[in-house]
């Protein structure tokens, strides 16, 4: 474990498109610096045109202090990115309650300068069109598998209904270090530290163009509302960004001590 006074892991919401991994290079280096933050997660399911991962835009944030990538059924939107996930050095997840021969893995233990991370990632199944097993299930065997071998755990929960983040949360209050909800694009203002020590969070936010619709142009999901017809979904590119986040900070020992959010906009 480290030495210094405490440890500090930021969590950066789901990045959308160019603008979303724009907004990362140009406020993560400085963050990183001011904060003295020892390790970065993202969640880069949307990183690419909006939908999916390629190993180049990984790098490219990799380049500017990502160390490592959670996802969520939008993971899927790139096939060719499919053989990277199956890499044991691949710093990414997907949900770990698809089924097993799905490509990649659903968790996995990092060795890091602050001590060994377990990183879980489970998708919601409330309103997500998705065949996955049940997240309890799946994160109590993860926990039985992974038992002594971690310092700290962090779960992303890629889910849609509030109810169902913030039943998780409770659910593994003083069994994992962080829980925080991906997905909605929507930030929450209920970041606390759970009674029994959990820090926690039910939607973390959009990294990505503010003036959208979850990234989306808006005019295209005003006409989707109003007009009942399929669109053709496009990213937004134009305009202000914003860098949704929460900063987690532990004492030496792996307790928590706070979770706070970090809101920034260019």
């Amino acid at each position: 474990m480290a030495t210094k006074k405490s440890i500090k892991i930021l969590f950066i919401a789901d990045i959308v498109g160019k603008p979303g991994r724009k907004a990362v290079k140009k406020i993560l280096p400085g963050l990183k610096e001011e904060e003295g933050i020892d390790f970065i997660v993202a969640n880069g399911e949307n990183m690419t045109s909006g939908q999916g991962m390629t190993k180049d835009t990984m790098d490219e944030l990799i380049e500017v202090g990502v160390d490592f990538f959670t996802t969520g059924n939008h993971i899927w939107r790139k096939p060719d990115f499919f053989p990277e996930l199956g890499k044991k050095e691949t710093p990414v997840i997907r949900p770990a309650n698809y089924p097993e021969d799905s490509p990649g893995v659903g968790y996995k233990i990092v060795k890091t300068k602050i001590g060994k991370i377990l990183i879980i990632n489970l998708l919601g199944r409330v309103w997500i069109n998705a065949n996955v097993e049940s997240p309890f299930t799946t994160i109590d065997d993860i926990l039985k598998k992974t038992k002594g071998k971690y310092d700290i755990s962090l779960v992303d929960f890629h889910a849609e209904v509030t109810s169902e983040k913030v039943a998780m949360g409770f659910y593994l209050d003083g069994r994992v270090n962080v829980v925080v909800g991906t997905h909605t694009h929507v930030p929450t203002a209920d970041e606390r530290v759970l009674p029994k020590g959990t820090a926690y969070v039910s939607d973390v936010g959009m990294t990505g163009t503010k003036e959208s619709v979850l990234g989306v142009k808006t005019d295209i999901i005003v006409n989707l509302y109003t007009t009942g017809m399929p669109q053709k979904f496009s990213n937004e590119t134009e305009g202000p960004l914003k860098f949704n986040s929460v900063l987690v900070e532990l004492d030496k020992k792996g307790k928590v001590v706070t979770i706070k959010r970090i809101d920034k906009e260019i």
